[in-house]
């Protein structure tokens, strides 16, 4: 196999500047929603990012979401069916490395606040869901994504998104009623 040609670099790195950077955030949190871990979540990013840099040569630079959402799905699928963990031979090698997307090592005492500003009646009514309708759920509603990108990061058509979604806010609707319900009688 022969190198690429010196352009080729640069227009393979001109070509993930445009089409995959502007991404890079929807993926983490796409990422986070699979995995549900931030660590886990930036690993799969720098994996995904790694396997879209290798095919950008293959990429016709139209519907780059997708495309990457796509590569997303299969990383995951891939890293799922690991048997063993991959270790560090030598901790010394990683002491003082800056975390991965700017992450800090200890939250602040404001985002602790923060975290806690989702009232724990929705975080719980959202837990209960089965996992297909809660990553749905998670993915459209809080992550952002169209349903055709959920379906991409999922592997499944979109009606089935579309589908799960609606059960999945309906069930949270009625969880939230029911608790709202039970608060009142017991006043």
């Amino acid at each position: 196999m022969h190198p690429p040609p010196p352009d080729a670099h640069g227009a393979r790195a001109s070509a993930f500047r445009a089409h995959v950077e502007p991404e890079i955030e929807v993926l983490l949190r796409v990422a986070t929603t699979l995995t549900g871990s931030l660590p886990d979540a930036e690993d799969l990013v720098q994996e995904t990012l790694i396997r879209a840099y290798r095919a950008l040569d293959g990429f016709d630079g139209r519907h780059p979401r997708a495309w990457l959402l796509t590569i997303l799905r299969h990383t995951h699928l891939n890293m799922h069916r690991r048997r063993r963990p991959d270790l560090v031979p030598d901790w010394s090698a990683v002491q003082g490395a800056r975390p991965a997307f700017g992450a800090t090592s200890a939250a602040s005492a404001e985002d602790e606040v923060v975290s806690g500003v989702l009232r724990e009646d929705v975080e719980t009514a959202v837990a209960s869901l089965d996992s297909r309708f809660r990553t749905v759920l998670l993915l459209v509603d809080v992550d952002r994504l169209t349903y055709a990108e959920a379906a991409d990061a999922l592997g499944v058509p979109v009606g089935t998104v579309m589908s799960r979604l609606s059960r999945a806010r309906d069930r949270v609707r009625t969880r939230l009623l029911r608790t709202t319900v039970r608060r009142r009688s017991a006043s």
